[in-house]
């Protein structure tokens, strides 16, 4: 079953560590907390538990980089859900951050939040050998920027109306969705001192993972239920989005999708750890439904 008492180890050093609600500028801490805690499964952010968790680490000794990974991705979906990308109404169920406090404050909230990740790692995260933080930083930070996550976001971007191919979607999902979960993955092995060797194997999981995970987001859109996804299925084909299902067919995108599984789970064969929790978690993003 999915990691739940990591969910909730997140869930509270989230709680944990986030400034009060009496921070001024309020209206600023208001927007950030509001999307923070908008809920989901903190996916990116147990996978890293689970991945520090394979190599020896306590999930508890690695919280403040998984609370900064979800610090990323809600900075990602409120920019993502702005009327300049997506122009969403809805995220979780709920109005999205522009919505409620305005364009020009989600704007500043997601860049707030993008800031305090990297501080939350500087100030909080502990490691016994040196060099760590340095290089977490540096992963979250590649997998973050133009070369990764927000690199893919513009491809996306320019790519909505346009009929673009295989290699166009293929590098979109990689970037936009697939270096934050190998990020995730990674930071958890390093903080655990994983070896080179098994650095690479979790590496390449988290791609096919990645992969996979940002397939399944693009099917579900097409057949998933609004009370499920907390937000209107079919944007991406109203918007003419560059999709698996837009290039492939319905059908060839759940078969891709679950040949990536399939090699993700290859890449857990090789570590030898007990890598249970992350191939259940291969198994969730290919049956999940929101």
């Amino acid at each position: 079953m999915f990691p739940i008492e990591k969910m909730r180890l997140v869930e509270q050093a989230l709680l944990d560590y986030f400034p009060s609600e009496d921070m001024y500028p309020k209206s600023l801490y208001k927007a950030m907390r509001y999307s923070l805690f908008a809920g989901g499964k903190r996916f990116r952010s147990v996978l890293l538990l689970c991945s520090a968790e394979v190599f020896g680490r306590d999930p508890e000794n690695v919280l403040p980089t998984a609370c900064a990974i979800e610090y990323i991705h809600t900075y990602s979906l409120i920019h993502d859900d702005l009327p300049s990308i997506d122009n969403d109404d809805y995220r979780r169920g709920r109005k999205t951050c522009h919505k409620v406090f305005g364009e020009d404050i989600a704007i500043m909230a997601g860049d707030a939040l993008f800031a305090e990740a990297f501080s939350l790692i500087a100030r909080l995260q502990k490691t016994q050998k040196s060099g760590k933080i340095t290089e977490v930083i540096k992963e979250i930070s590649q997998a973050s920027g133009a070369s990764g996550m927000v690199g893919g976001q513009v491809v996306d971007m320019i790519s909505t109306n346009k009929d673009v191919g295989f290699e166009t979607v293929l590098f979109i999902h990689t970037h936009k969705t697939g270096k934050l979960i190998k990020a995730a993955v990674k930071s958890g092995a390093i903080l655990a001192f994983a070896s080179e060797v098994n650095l690479d194997h979790v590496a390449n999981y988290a791609e096919h993972l990645g992969l996979a995970f940002q397939i399944t987001d693009d099917i579900l859109d097409e057949v998933g239920e609004l009370k499920e996804l907390g937000k209107e299925p079919g944007a991406d084909k109203r918007q003419n989005k560059a999709t698996f299902p837009s290039v492939l067919g319905l059908e060839d995108a759940r078969k891709y999708a679950e040949g990536e599984i399939d090699k993700a789970k290859d890449c857990l064969k090789l570590i030898n750890e007990d890598t249970g929790q992350l191939e259940y978690l291969a198994d969730f993003v290919l049956n999940r439904t929101a």
